[in-house]
């Protein structure tokens, strides 16, 4: 059931329930291999991810009980577990953020090279081989996989990422809090589920001072303790479901207990005629006409949608973006400074008649507000980027079809229940 069957012009009406943020659960769920202690996680999503991970500690021989129609996790790994015959789960990003705990309870751990997560482009993992390095470990390159090993406790160090990463960041912090003395890192990322990784691992006993900023300082303790924790809601999902009410003319209230991450999205959203409104823990998306692009005070320049780390844009939430740009009237440029080449899917939004245009691997232009119809497209294996290609055929009266359209069910639980609860005409189908 990896495609979706949509049919469009229904304008979506009702209230929706984000889930939890999952940037944030995958990094708790990593951090949580740190302690022998329990546990209790609320809010916890049912997406693939999530699923992997939890089989993965059950094969470590990890106490696991998951309730996934409460959301409630109960979890012990307990000092008897062992790395035996396992394998860092594949298809995901975040089973890099595995390592850290992997070498501080075993001591070694088998990178392979099927360890990836959405195709958005250049990836390395360099970054992270740089900091176990920096922590004392030594990395060895075999076939089909990368080896690393410490021998001993990490020694507390002081590192500078070459960019703001946030995996790379919370790799630094897990080997941090388990490492003797105090360590520092420069140009750290800051987005919201790096904070809330931040203030879980607080709650564990981790002392972690400079959230929220570029410059961290851990000071490493002798063990963790257990916790309990309520995820708090994901503002991509927020900003997702508001995107889908502007962009099919319909009335949908989202319950936002991250209201506070919204002045930028907010004014983003504007560009586009589509005002936002926060009130009481609730967020409308109220658009007064068709979608417009606003013009820019300055003359002769386009609109432009700037898409870096926090606390710019998300660039994971820029193609959401681009799908109100080509139903908007008007011009937009969209600059994804993160990933090399993670616009290339842009042709597809040909298909449904949208006039784009990539100008290099960082760059795209949208003409929009052109006349469009119902298609078959096909994504790459980009959670939002299915969305956007979702969002546009949603927007058209017809029949669509999005192929590959599986990365949704990584971050989205109940995608499809929730929006035809909205009026949506939506359904899994299987691949042909």
């Amino acid at each position: 059931m990896s495609n979706l069957i949509v049919h469009g012009g229904q304008a979506l009406r009702g209230t929706v329930t984000p889930s939890a943020n999952k940037n944030a659960v995958l990094p708790v769920l990593c951090a949580t291999l740190l302690t022998d202690e329990p546990i209790v996680l609320h809010r916890v999503p049912d997406i693939t991810d999530v699923r992997k991970l939890l089989d993965f500690f059950r094969s470590l021989g990890s106490e696991v009980d998951m309730d996934f129609a409460t959301g409630t996790l109960r979890m012990r790994h307990g000092a008897a577990i062992t790395a035996g015959q396992a394998r860092l789960p594949a298809g995901m990003r975040s089973s890099i953020m595995l390592v850290p705990a992997m070498l501080h309870r075993f001591g070694r751990v088998r990178l392979e090279d099927d360890v990836t997560g959405c195709t958005l482009g250049v990836r390395e993992v360099d970054p992270h081989i740089e900091v176990f390095r920096t922590f004392g470990a030594t990395v060895s390159l075999e076939p089909g996989a990368v080896t690393v090993q410490a021998r001993q406790r990490f020694a507390a160090t002081d590192h500078w990422l070459e960019y703001a990463s946030v995996t790379t960041t919370e790799n630094f912090v897990l080997c941090a809090v388990a490492a003797g003395g105090r360590s520092h890192l420069t140009n750290a990322a800051c987005e919201p589920h790096v904070q809330e990784f931040c203030a879980f691992l607080g709650l564990m006993g981790a002392r972690i001072t400079g959230t929220g900023g570029s410059q961290l300082v851990v000071d490493g303790v002798q063990a963790l303790g257990g916790a309990e924790y309520s995820f708090v809601d994901d503002f991509h999902e927020v900003a997702t479901f508001l995107a889908l009410s502007a962009i099919t003319g319909g009335d949908v209230t989202v319950r936002n207990g991250a209201a506070a991450q919204f002045p930028l999205l907010d004014r983003t959203f504007a560009k586009f005629g589509v005002e936002l409104e926060h009130r009481n823990g609730l967020s409308r998306a109220q658009v007064h006409g068709p979608l417009k692009v606003r013009p820019p005070f300055t003359a002769n320049i386009l609109q432009k949608v700037e898409a870096a780390p926090w606390p710019y844009v998300p660039a994971d939430l820029l193609p959401i973006f681009v799908a109100l740009g080509v139903r908007a009237e008007g011009s937009v440029m969209f600059w994804n400074k993160v990933y090399e080449g993670a616009l290339g899917w842009s042709s597809e939004l040909g298909k449904f008649g949208a006039h784009a245009v990539l100008c290099d691997p960082h760059r795209l232009i949208i003409y929009g507000g052109k006349p469009l119809v119902p298609a078959t497209v096909e994504s790459p294996y980009i959670i939002r980027v299915a969305i956007a290609l979702f969002m546009l055929a949603a927007s058209i009266d017809g029949r669509s079809t999005i192929l590959n359209a599986l990365p949704i069910r990584r971050a989205h639980p109940r995608f499809v229940e929730n929006l035809n609860a909205l009026g949506a005409s939506v359904e899994w189908v299987a691949s042909d």
